[in-house]
């Protein structure tokens, strides 16, 4: 398991980055979520955080060639044999043809894609109570996961905080650009035999006891 390229998909709430991190606890499959390194760029204020900026805070995805190259890139700074989580891409299938070129030309492919299944309802309501901490970026959740002291970082003292991007009228936009452009991808990677559903409504450690099924099973490459 521990040399597996692996994918997650779903929609924006539904649990993937925290199902990345879990799973690279357990493992040393080395996590990389697009978002992440995003917001990363957008706050150093690089050319590409520049160009991707005003299609965050509106909520609409990021274009192609612009999140594709940035995440090749970081795929490429691994060390030699590293197995890795890619979360939050690819986001189309123009995306993910460019991913799979790319790691070809690599000599790598892709072993599973995990499909988180999550209701619109509950995404909203998961995401309009998300904060994260200023400092040290420790995700919180106001109903699962609140802070033990209202707007400050258990671990570092920071202050918690909303993302722009995670408003209710942002949240939907977001959810018709991965409905309309997003999920083609379960029958893309179907078609390749290498989709597997989770169902994400259910208690985080049953999320992450399948995953580690899937990605321990010999039918997984």
């Amino acid at each position: 398991m521990n040399r597996r390229r692996v994918i997650f998909l779903g929609p924006p709430g539904s649990g993937k980055g925290t199902q990345a991190r879990k799973i690279a606890e357990k493992s040393s499959l080395l996590p990389i979520s697009s978002g992440e390194t995003l917001r990363r760029e957008i706050r150093e204020q690089s050319e590409v955080g520049r160009l991707a900026a005003n299609f965050v805070e509106s909520g609409l995805l990021v274009p192609d060639d612009i999140i594709t190259g940035v995440m090749i890139a970081g795929i490429k700074k691994l060390p030699s044999g590293t197995g890795f989580i890619l979360d939050g891409f690819p986001r189309t299938v123009p995306q993910a043809d460019a991913l799979q070129g790319g790691l070809a030309a690599m000599s790598m492919s892709i072993d599973a894609v995990v499909d988180f299944e999550l209701d619109d309802a509950e995404i909203v309501k998961r995401i309009v109570n998300r904060r994260v901490c200023t400092k040290c970026e420790e995700p919180y959740n106001l109903e699962s996961r609140p802070p033990k002291v209202a707007g400050v970082c258990d671990i570092c003292g920071g202050a918690l905080t909303q993302r722009v991007d995670d408003r209710e009228d942002v949240i939907m936009t977001r959810l018709g650009a991965y409905r309309a452009q997003t999920a083609p991808l379960v029958a893309h990677f179907a078609r390749q035999g290498l989709l597997c559903s989770v169902r994400a409504n259910r208690p985080a450690h049953e999320v992450e006891a399948d995953i580690l099924a899937i990605l321990e099973s010999p039918t997984s490459k």
